[in-house]
């Protein structure tokens, strides 16, 4: 364990805790859907739920993580990294003796066959649940049909603004996402942004800036800055929507230096936030800049450092959502190497090939013990394993993310999580590494706790 500690720091380095598939996008989507209820239950003449995926000895659940092609090396350790979940847990005894199976079918990344396997998960096999639903693509494609049929599913592996609930009654409460959602990391943008400097917890700005491209990531992030705008007195926003495709955004970086912006966001994914910061360095404007997590790398922000783009009067930070340079998130860290190396074990893995470095198996681990949460809130509760009381009980109490931190699916908020930490990046190469080290500026803390400290 002592020399996988010690890979993992260097891991860190290079920013290995993102899982981002968010980025990916695909247009096509579900029409006119037919849903096939799962069986209701009967107690005493009345109708207690629905139910299906449920036996004397197992519980159902699927997903169709790709595990071919070009995200395979994304699907194959995110399902691992689930059963190895999964595994512990059976070990453990279960859900009152009964296992939990994961049912997966490769869609290869591709919306149409995502909806085809859904829907043959729900209709045919009939999981109780939909667990580590995967990619941009699926996820855009069968929410409608997730929703209208009204069977839970678990964890998104995308953060498309769809996602995004405040209050969710009904069908629409069965979506339970966890990694951030656009328009949740953008309202954690902003409160960072304004908030105080002090002990590194926000930018201080006085005048923001907001460089928005015209696609699922920035349009979300930005929808989440404006709904944040609406909980902070006297905040001034310039926005500028830029083409994501562009080569060039100095146009948009102009105007914000010429309204003396002293922080600007950056809503958008990699390619388009390191445009911006080189039109910064080029336009000699000088500020603050956060971004979204997704860029939260050490080789992504390093190149930025090398090509003059960061400078200490331009400094960038950037989100993130697991954080293990605390000694709790260590230690959830190591609890997760030492299921993961039990599962590859019995499954034949060499010790050489783990997926215990892999940030995907990490997520797919979440999203197993998101799903266990609410299995345990059931038998806590003494309550019938059924949809409806499912729901229920992932609504009534706090989930603790393994290497990250709380999560409230509470009155029907379906947020992604919000609890973000802030990171930085080095201005000078780390010898041991030949890399810029990815330095966090503040471990993981609430949106509510970020926004104590505006005003």
């Amino acid at each position: 364990m002592k020399n996988l500690t010690k890979k993992l720091l260097a891991l860190l380095a290079c920013g290995a805790m993102i899982f981002a598939l968010a980025a990916c996008n695909n247009d096509e989507g579900s029409t006119n859907p037919t849903p096939t209820q799962g069986s209701e239950t009967e107690q005493g003449g009345e109708t207690t739920g629905t139910v299906q995926g449920v036996t004397d000895t197992e519980i159902l659940i699927g997903n169709t993580a790709t595990t071919a092609g070009a995200y395979a090396d994304v699907g194959i350790p995110f399902n691992a990294g689930l059963n190895a979940a999964l595994k512990e847990y059976n070990d453990a005894g279960g859900f009152e003796g009964r296992t939990v199976r994961l049912i997966n079918y490769n869609d290869d990344f591709d919306a149409a066959n995502g909806l085809t396997y859904t829907k043959t998960l729900v209709e045919t096999d009939k999981v109780f649940a939909l667990v580590g639903h995967f990619g941009t693509p699926t996820v855009g494609a069968t929410l409608d049909y997730i929703k209208e049929v009204g069977i839970p599913m678990v964890y998104a592996a995308t953060g498309i603004s769809e996602l995004y609930q405040e209050g969710a009654t009904g069908n629409d409460a069965v979506v339970f996402s966890v990694q951030p959602i656009y328009d949740a990391e953008g309202r954690v943008l902003l409160a960072r942004a304004v908030a105080s400097t002090e002990d590194g917890i926000g930018l201080g700005g006085t005048k923001i800036g907001c460089i928005a491209t015209t696609d699922d990531a920035g349009e979300g992030l930005k929808a989440g800055v404006e709904r944040q705008a609406q909980e902070i007195s006297g905040v001034e926003i310039v926005y500028q929507d830029v083409d994501a495709a562009a080569t060039d955004y100095s146009a948009a970086v102009n105007v914000l230096k010429n309204n003396g912006c002293d922080v600007v966001i950056i809503a958008s994914n990699q390619d388009p936030m390191a445009k911006v910061m080189t039109a910064m360095r080029d336009a000699n404007y000088n500020a603050k800049v956060i971004t979204s997590y997704v860029s939260a790398s050490a080789v992504t922000l390093g190149e930025l450092v090398a090509n003059g783009s960061v400078t200490a009067d331009r400094p960038i930070y950037a989100t993130s959502w697991l954080d293990l340079t605390t000694e709790q998130g260590l230690a959830e860290y190591n609890a997760f190497a030492e299921v993961m190396l039990a599962w590859e074990a019995e499954n034949g893995i060499a010790a050489e090939d783990t997926y215990s470095l892999n940030s995907y198996a990490m997520a797919g681990y979440v999203a197993a013990k998101t799903f266990i949460h609410g299995l345990d809130q059931i038998e806590a509760q003494g309550l019938d394993l059924t949809w409806e009381n499912y729901v229920t009980a992932m609504e009534s109490a706090p989930l603790h993310i393994p290497m990250g931190g709380d999560i409230d699916f509470a009155g029907g908020d379906r947020l992604g999580v919000t609890a973000l930490a802030l990171n930085t990046i080095s201005l000078e190469v780390n010898p041991d590494t030949g890399l810029y080290d990815l330095l966090t500026a503040t471990p993981i803390m609430s949106l509510d706790d970020v926004m104590a400290h505006v005003g």
